[in-house]
């Protein structure tokens, strides 16, 4: 069988947060890069699903293809490595500033990536054809994303970190039920069915919004950079830590890592 137990499972995760936490920050950069752009890819992907079929759950069922290429490729997502780092420090095999660092060049990698896909996706615009449709949902969704929550003042902030946590409870979940698998097969089942979740309920990601934030805004959304940090990055990457860290990377290590 190639299904790992759960205690497996969490020296898996143990061992990817120590390593993770050593690389060269040339490697996180690059392997970040890629990520941003992937995630920023499949988040388009859905966008258009939902665009040309008008039911988003299709859009939901669809947008999981970029996190397994990402889990499957070796890649750095900082909101997976929320999970999985911070109990190699727990534990010992990571040092606080390895976790820093990898958090540092991870995230500024996931921002390149994403906003040069946003780039790269506006010069396609003039030709239109099928992702007609995709900009304006774009611009929609930036406002929503910030606008919408300063709106709602106090509860907006609340509402988004929120939406936050558990957002990468699930993405998290999605990480280490890619670990509970040794073939390409059951990684790519088991990884898949928690992102659907997420993105079905329209919770907030950090690495999603940075592609859809600043790709509304090249599309017109009326949102400046401080309504994205303000309204949207600040809440959602303290959410987002908070949701990967308690609810899966914690819970898991407190409950499955092996005794003695």
């Amino acid at each position: 069988m190639d299904f790992l137990k759960p205690t497996d499972t969490v020296e898996a995760m143990l061992v990817a947060g120590a390593n993770k936490s050593k690389l060269a920050a040339s490697d996180l950069l690059i392997r970040g890069i890629l990520s941003g752009a992937i995630l920023a890819i499949a988040t388009s992907l859905a966008m258009l699903a939902t665009v040309q079929t008008g039911i988003p759950l299709v859009g939901a069922i669809i947008f999981p293809v970029g996190f397994v290429m990402i889990v499957l490729g070796g890649l750095e997502l900082v909101t997976g490595n929320f999970a999985v780092v911070p109990v190699a420090v727990l534990d010992g095999r990571a040092s606080l500033r390895g976790l820093l660092y990898n958090f540092g060049w991870v995230s500024l990698g996931n921002l390149i990536g994403a906003v040069a896909y946003a780039g790269l996706f506006y010069l396609t615009l003039p030709q239109n054809g099928p992702t007609a449709g995709v900009a304006e949902k774009l611009v929609t969704a930036a406002q929503a994303k910030t606008l919408g929550f300063a709106a709602l003042g106090s509860t907006g902030m609340f509402a988004a970190l929120s939406k936050a946590m558990l957002c990468n409870w699930m993405v998290t979940m999605g990480v280490v039920m890619g670990l509970t698998s040794t073939s390409t097969v059951g990684k790519l089942i088991a990884a898949w069915l928690p992102i659907t979740i997420f993105f079905a309920h329209g919770y907030e990601h950090l690495v999603v919004n940075m592609f859809v934030i600043p790709g509304g805004m090249i599309f017109g959304a009326k949102v400046t950079i401080r309504d994205w940090l303000v309204w949207n990055f600040v809440p959602v990457t303290v959410g987002n830590f908070l949701g990967g860290f308690l609810f899966t990377g914690l819970s898991f290590y407190i409950t499955h890592r092996k005794k003695g």
